[in-house]
């Protein structure tokens, strides 16, 4: 059940919505009657029958595709299966209602909170953590405090099995493109680039590592295009997601190079995209359903009030070889 559901049916907006469930005192009396009545007759347990399990609040602040939607989708379809309804606040309405974390506590009708990827550090998240409100994050964007639970994937250890492979290929150039600055999976990533570099006695040459600012396949093959303009070019590519990675397979097609004859390219995730593009993409894969799971077995400890001695939870990413990697031309 969906904060966008809700509205359609009572005719209000996403906010109202979201006020209502939080408790807010600025929605009139009259206006959260329509929204109770138009959740209880969507079956939402915000409208729950008495003695039912409390519903879980989903937060994700993006739009619900291929890699948000899996996490979200397993969360609900996890949530179900402890017999808890979940309320989803996600994309826009999510970024803008910025009272919707913070007034958690207060709300006596959620358990919970599973937040996917959440913005941060933030005074919502900061309060809710000083409050010991009952909340798991899912790949944390920043390092998080030792005592709030969280469920990522091993970014590091995924990297450098990529390295590895392309070096065992016998690749020595390896463009690297890495994510957004400021976000934990991106720094943990080019870690585990550079350890494996080292590994084979290689430095870092900063003109092959490049950054963009959002994991998309325009940002991917503007930076692909900048790193071909390097002398001599890189023979393979380390791409930050599959969609940067299927920006560069773009960028390498306009430059006249071969994917993996001339140059090999990788992506992060395992995603459809990574799948369906020629050629399929050498890439990580991300347990992205496991971490929803995950997420779920750990806030429902924690709602219950038990001891969970492992708060940190990273699952293991596995390199899956498929056609746009090959050894490097001979010339190289």
């Amino acid at each position: 059940m969906t904060f966008r559901a809700i509205a359609d049916e009572a005719g209000v907006s996403i906010a109202t919505v979201s006020r209502v469930v939080n408790g807010s005192a600025q929605v009139a009396d009259e206006t959260q009657r329509l929204v109770r009545q138009a959740a209880q007759r969507l079956g939402s347990g915000f409208a729950r029958a008495p003695g039912a399990a409390p519903p879980v609040l989903v937060y994700c602040p993006y739009a619900l595709t291929d890699y948000f939607g899996t996490i979200v989708t397993s969360v609900v379809e996890t949530l179900a299966l402890h017999g808890r309804r979940a309320l989803v606040l996600a994309g826009e309405s999510a970024q803008d209602d910025s009272s919707a974390l913070r007034a958690l506590p207060e709300q006596r009708g959620i358990a919970g909170a599973v937040l996917v990827l959440p913005p941060g550090p933030t005074p919502d998240l900061e309060a809710l953590h000083a409050r010991r409100y009952p909340l798991v994050v899912v790949d944390p964007r920043v390092e998080l405090p030792e005592d709030i639970a969280s469920v990522s994937a091993a970014h590091a250890a995924g990297a450098r099995r990529v390295a590895q492979h392309l070096l065992a290929l016998g690749h020595r150039r390896i463009g690297f493109i890495g994510g957004p600055r400021d976000w934990l999976a991106s720094r943990n990533r080019l870690v585990g680039h550079t350890a494996a570099l080292a590994e084979a006695g290689i430095l870092p040459e900063p003109e092959l590592l490049t950054e963009i600012t959002e994991p998309t396949t325009d940002q991917g093959h503007v930076a692909a295009r900048l790193l071909f303009s390097r002398t001599p070019r890189p023979t393979a590519l380390v791409a930050f997601n599959d969609k940067t990675a299927a920006g560069a397979v773009r960028a390498a097609r306009e430059a006249g190079l071969r994917v993996p004859a001339d140059l090999s390219v990788t992506g992060f995730d395992d995603s459809e995209l990574g799948q369906s593009i020629t050629p399929a993409l050498t890439t990580v894969r991300q347990p992205l359903a496991e971490m929803g799971r995950i997420a779920v077995s750990l806030l429902v400890r924690l709602v219950a009030g038990h001891a969970v001695d492992t708060l940190h939870v990273e699952l293991a990413t596995p390199l899956v070889v498929r056609d746009s990697t090959a050894p490097p031309p001979p010339a190289a």
